[in-house]
């Protein structure tokens, strides 16, 4: 399928950057669809270090607006693991999906909607958006910026069902807010890091399979001041993948901190499934 062409909206700023540019916020309003057929269901995939709890707020917005919504738990177990467990929920939906991933999120979707053609629309919102062969570590430290080092990594094993043992990473606790979610209030991201899910550290190098951006449309919320995955890598994703892309003064976590936007880009993605 043809490279969607990429657009570019700065959050909290008058200046659209595109010619031609839509915004989410004024191109969809919330609750708007075409008459004919069901609204699709969403669902919305999160990454390591937390879990389904941040798309409350959107899935709150989304709710209102008459989408169906599921918000599944992500195993973080390794890339083919959870992007099978994925796969086998989005063959149990009837009719069309938008399919959200967050952070590790997207290397979840990206692998777990290929071949699905349930999956209308791909939607990253400051998430890893591989090409094949592509590892998160790879993408993560492909452009400066990145506060998610080996020194802020916590590991723990763990036992594995047929033996042995693998390791858990998590986000050490004094080091959460400010790489996560900085622009979050201090009793919001303590809850956060005490109650994160950790990812296997070995998923950091385990390869991407073929990706379902090359024949599904996607879109892209770039975390300008995300300080684990560097904005430079989001854009250089966003455009790899012919997002349509919208950018937001905000941290690794924008849904959480500006779930209004998120939830209108979302239903942006929405009203393609119709085209």
């Amino acid at each position: 399928m043809p490279a969607v062409s990429r657009r570019t909206v700065l959050a909290g700023s008058a200046a659209l950057v595109a010619s031609g540019v839509v915004t989410a916020a004024t191109a969809a309003p919330a609750g708007a669809h075409p008459a004919s057929g069901p609204k699709p269901t969403v669902v919305l995939v999160h990454g390591a270090f937390a879990d389904a709890s941040g798309w409350n707020d959107v899935i709150r917005r989304l709710v209102r607006a008459g989408y169906p919504v599921l918000a599944p738990a992500n195993p973080l177990r390794g890339v083919d693991t959870d992007s099978a467990y994925l796969a086998s929920i989005l063959r149990l939906v009837p009719g069309p999906i938008v399919l959200v991933g967050h952070s590790y999120g997207g290397v979840v979707i990206t692998n777990a909607a290929t071949g699905n053609p349930n999956v209308k629309a791909l939607v990253y919102v400051a998430a890893f958006a591989p090409d094949e062969g592509d590892t998160v570590l790879d993408l993560q430290t492909k452009f400066p910026g990145s506060k998610l080092g080996e020194h802020a990594i916590e590991r723990r094993p763990y036992p594995l069902p047929g033996g042995g043992t693998s390791v858990d990473g998590y986000v050490k606790q004094d080091l959460f807010r400010d790489i996560f979610a900085g622009d979050l209030p201090s009793p919001t991201t303590q809850i956060m890091a005490a109650t994160q899910r950790p990812g296997d550290v070995h998923t950091l190098q385990q390869s991407s399979g073929p990706p379902a951006w090359k024949q599904i449309r996607s879109w892209y919320l770039v975390a300008r001041d995300d300080n684990l995955i560097p904005a430079a890598a989001q854009r250089f994703m966003a455009q790899r993948a012919g997002s349509r892309t919208v950018e937001a003064r905000a941290s690794h976590v924008v849904m959480m901190s500006q779930p209004r936007l998120t939830a209108d880009l979302i239903t942006l993605a929405a009203h393609t499934t119709r085209d």
